[in-house]
């Protein structure tokens, strides 16, 4: 292959990264260099004792100046830049409904990240995820074990905005979200995963599997441990899931020690100071 094509195949695979993303992913970067693969001489030529390989052009094929600024159109995505986006967005029917977007909320390096369904009317009327009763019941589970927004942990939800009457997502709405909370995983790069319940849980791992079969189980999600649990709500709903729901965090707390040793230490340092 030549330089010449090597790059349009380049340009190519960027801008359907960037497409299917919505926003420019770290993996591909301006300023790439290619050169020509080396080919074959004839048989003619290796039976003369030539070489049996040669380079058809010593030099490298850069990128001209206006393919350079096609590469990198899309600027590489932050956390402000993706909630700026959903902020915006109209990509399903959920934003005529909405007085907020919730974007997520937390530390921009945490052990772990907490994904849930969806905001409630509290969240809607706030902007920031958990912040009802059932956020309230989840602060203190993460607190049981360590965790906290405010120092180690990062907290989204699966769409962005209120469904009517807090009803589970539709598959669509989902989906129309997913480029959101893939872009926020892979910028957060959390340590471990948290899933709140049977509609996290069923989208992040592509199953149609009910939360009592995926619960207290470690699945991976792009390399990252998950475990799945039952939402806050459900627990607030039915207190009998309370005991099991202690021994998936405790199954998670120990994971979480093996993996990151030490990781409660800006917790406590956060309670001694009273914050």
């Amino acid at each position: 292959m030549t330089a010449a094509e090597k790059q349009q195949l380049y340009v190519f695979l960027k801008k359907t990264d960037d497409w299917l993303h919505g926003y420019g992913t770290p993996d591909f970067c301006a300023g790439k260099t290619f050169a020509d693969d080396e080919a074959f001489v004839p048989a003619a030529a290796a039976d003369s004792g030539s070489d049996i390989f040669l380079s058809k052009n010593s030099e490298s094929f850069a990128l001209t100046e206006t393919q350079a600024v096609q590469v990198a159109a899309v600027p590489a995505a932050t956390l402000e830049s993706i909630a700026a986006k959903i902020l915006r967005c109209s990509n399903c029917p959920l934003c005529c409904g909405r007085n907020h977007a919730v974007p997520g909320e937390g530390v921009p390096q945490p052990t772990v990240m907490v994904i849930g369904e969806g905001p409630g009317e509290d969240e809607d009327k706030t902007g920031r995820p958990f912040v009802g009763r059932a956020g309230q019941l989840l602060d203190k589970m993460l607190a049981a074990i360590g965790l906290d927004r405010g120092c180690n942990c990062y907290i989204a939800n699966i769409v962005k905005c209120r469904p009517p009457q807090n009803r589970t997502p539709l598959p669509e709405e989902a989906e129309a979200c997913s480029g959101f909370l893939e872009a926020q995983i892979h910028l957060l790069r959390p340590k471990m995963i948290l899933a709140m319940g049977r509609t996290a849980a069923q989208n992040l791992l592509h199953t149609s599997q009910g939360i009592n079969a995926l619960r207290g189980k470690f699945f991976a999600y792009q390399n990252i441990p998950l475990l799945a649990t039952y939402h806050p709500s459900a627990l607030l709903r039915n207190a009998e899931l309370k005991r099991p729901a202690w021994e998936d965090l405790k199954v998670f707390r120990a994971r979480l020690e093996e993996l990151c040793p030490g990781y409660d230490a800006s917790f406590a340092a956060q309670r001694r100071s009273g914050q």
